[in-house]
């Protein structure tokens, strides 16, 4: 089911049928729990999947034929979807333990609920994430062709961005991080030593940027000095800690020529309803903002400068 096809909240809505009660816990350790909490009350438990097939019985249930659609017992619900029904039987509980015993079961149940929505969140995001892994090293392996390259710099061109983007507002991903990297004073390595020169610039950037990103990421070549980055489903902090990166591996750089500089403004799409190409522009406006400290910043035009003494 590729990401293409299906958003990820459609997916977890649906996906959980294919889920039985052994996919979601350890039965061997959910057995253990049961029993002590069957010794400690001295209650009856029995564990059915959704269909009421036995899956786990702690007492006596012989001739019990479990009927989950008149009476299903507790409920154990996951992805707002019923995964297992729990029978219990009070019948050897001492009436002074009767009200705690079933404030425990309750307890229980919120337990199972929560940890069976955090295994299936878990393995549905791992499937999901994987998927968009092969799905991304497929289109890399296309980039061979020249059909997505970028030729001077080798990560993708304009027009694959633009697709992937939409590919990524199809899907429903959010969030996505959008990270525009502009070169400082390009133009001032073109104007005096070259187009030899300020290509090499440019694809020295290239290189950083991609050296400094995870494989997830998807990076592009939009403008003669502007790189887009996209990341997917990005984590708090993730875009600024990768910009960090991007410009000190440029401030750290040591040439005779070049002076390595980027700007890069970083905003998010959050909302399935926001537009990526929105967020493109949003990003180029905080990217100025970016490059007006830079360029204002101490040493900043002596170090772009000194390949002038040369």
């Amino acid at each position: 089911m590729g990401y293409r096809e299906i958003s990820f909240e459609k997916r977890i809505k649906e996906n959980i049928k294919n889920y039985a009660i052994k996919n979601l816990y350890a039965m061997d350790m959910l057995a253990e729990y049961l029993q002590v909490l069957a010794d400690v009350y001295g209650i009856e438990l029995l564990l059915t999947d959704r269909h009421g097939e036995k899956a786990l019985e702690i007492g006596d249930f012989a001739g019990f034929e479990p009927d989950v659609e008149k009476k299903p017992g507790e409920k154990i619900r996951v992805a707002d979807r019923t995964v297992g029904h729990m029978y219990v039987r009070y019948d050897n509980v001492p009436e002074e333990k009767k009200e705690d015993a079933k404030k425990m079961l309750g307890k229980s149940i919120q337990l199972l609920t929560a940890l069976g929505n955090e295994v299936y969140m878990h393995r549905e995001s791992a499937s999901y994430i994987d998927e968009l892994e092969v799905k991304l090293g497929k289109e890399n392996s296309q980039r061979k062709c020249g059909e997505t390259e970028d030729i001077l710099t080798g990560v993708y061109n304009k027009n694959y961005i633009e697709d992937r983007m939409q590919q990524l507002e199809q899907a429903e991903v959010i969030p996505v991080a959008v990270i525009n990297i502009n070169i400082n004073d390009w133009k001032f390595v073109y104007d005096n030593f070259g187009v030899e020169k300020s290509d090499s610039l440019i694809q020295l950037i290239a290189s950083i940027v991609k050296k400094e990103a995870k494989d997830e990421y998807i990076i592009g070549r939009i403008d003669g000095d502007v790189f887009l980055v996209l990341i997917p489903q990005a984590e708090d902090g993730e875009a600024e800690d990768y910009c960090r990166r991007v410009q000190a591996a440029c401030q750290a750089y040591e040439d005779d020529v070049l002076a390595p500089s980027v700007a890069a403004g970083i905003v998010y799409k959050t909302n399935v309803e926001e537009h990526l190409a929105e967020k493109v522009s949003d990003a180029e406006y905080e990217m100025f903002d970016n490059k007006l400290e830079i360029k204002n910043s101490p040493g900043y035009q002596e170090r772009l400068q000194r390949g002038l003494t040369k």
